[in-house]
């Protein structure tokens, strides 16, 4: 019987990815999109708690372009500050910049352009106050928190703070003054990166220390440090996180599931802190990720309803 003929093989030049969309993958790498998408989340849950659920989509719209050019923009600046150390840590080596497949002065550029006409677009068809705010994100995350992780472990806390504005940042884009409502939000988001950032920087801290960054776990290396810190932010969390059902924002079911859900983080906290290994700091870091959208639309829902 005769065999079928094996189709001849396509050269690796005829199936290699095209430079311009080589060059586009890059750019979107840089602008960190996954993060970029979280914040944008985020946003829009303090919009629709702004608006009270009453509100114009084209506004939305409007917020959501202009702070995700800005949160582009400062993920952009900070690489180009850390393209050193970058290249030094195993899992940063290969992003476009420390690559060399961009360089720092196009990555200045497009950041340049993107948080200009980002802060513009908010200040033309939002209002002043988000563009103020958007642009004051973008200052403390590249001028502070990035220059700080060369000198001192409390560049956690200063990043703590641009990380957990987007919530306000939509709030202020619904057009309302700040009040204790967003900064209820404000609040759980701040103290839930603690044990979030712990996790990764304990996980990786062989790298920071190899790059010069000085995190929790490097420049405290005793043990147990880094996980009793994440213990008391988790137990923190519980109390913050049923701030606003003291105000009477938010109902009876938001509070069960705030207090579950930071039992349960707690509880991954105090595994950490008993053993500290990559599993568990691992699981602790998946905790943190399902608690946030979760803990998010409980607080949507129950405001809202």
């Amino acid at each position: 019987m005769s065999q079928i003929p094996t189709p001849p093989q396509m050269p690796v030049e005829a199936i290699a990815v095209p430079a311009w969309k080589a060059k586009l993958t890059d750019y979107v790498e840089l602008s960190k999109l996954r993060i970029s998408i979280m914040v944008l989340a985020t946003v829009t849950v303090g919009y629709l708690l702004g608006s009270r659920g009453d509100f114009q989509i084209i506004t939305l719209l409007n917020a959501l372009c202009g702070i995700g050019l800005v949160a582009a923009a400062s993920s952009m600046f900070n690489q180009v500050y850390e393209k050193r150390t970058d290249a030094l840590m195993q899992r940063t080596q290969n992003r476009p910049l420390p690559a060399g497949r961009i360089t720092s002065t196009e990555a200045m550029i497009f950041g340049s352009i993107c948080g200009l006409y980002g802060s513009l677009h908010l200040l033309l068809f939002v209002n002043p106050l988000t563009a103020v705010l958007t642009l004051a994100t973008l200052v403390m995350y590249v001028g502070i928190y990035t220059p700080m992780k060369r000198f001192s472990s409390l560049c956690t806390t200063i990043g703590a703070i641009p990380g957990a504005l987007p919530p306000v940042l939509g709030w202020a884009a619904s057009g309302q003054s700040l009040t204790m409502d967003p900064l209820c939000l404000f609040a759980i988001m701040f103290v839930w990166q603690f044990p979030h950032f712990f996790a990764i920087a304990w996980m990786y801290r062989e790298q920071y220390a190899r790059a010069g960054l000085y995190m929790l776990p490097n420049q405290i290396p005793a043990r147990t440090v880094t996980g009793l810190l994440a213990v008391a932010f988790a137990v923190l969390l519980i109390p913050v996180s049923l701030m606003s059902s003291y105000y009477g924002m938010t109902g009876p079911v938001y509070s069960v599931i705030a207090t579950l859900l930071g039992v349960t983080y707690l509880g991954y906290s105090i595994r950490f802190a008993l053993n500290e290994t990559r599993p568990n700091a691992r699981r602790l870091l998946f905790c943190s990720l399902f608690y946030l959208p979760i803990i998010l639309t409980a607080f949507a829902c129950s405001y809202l309803g």
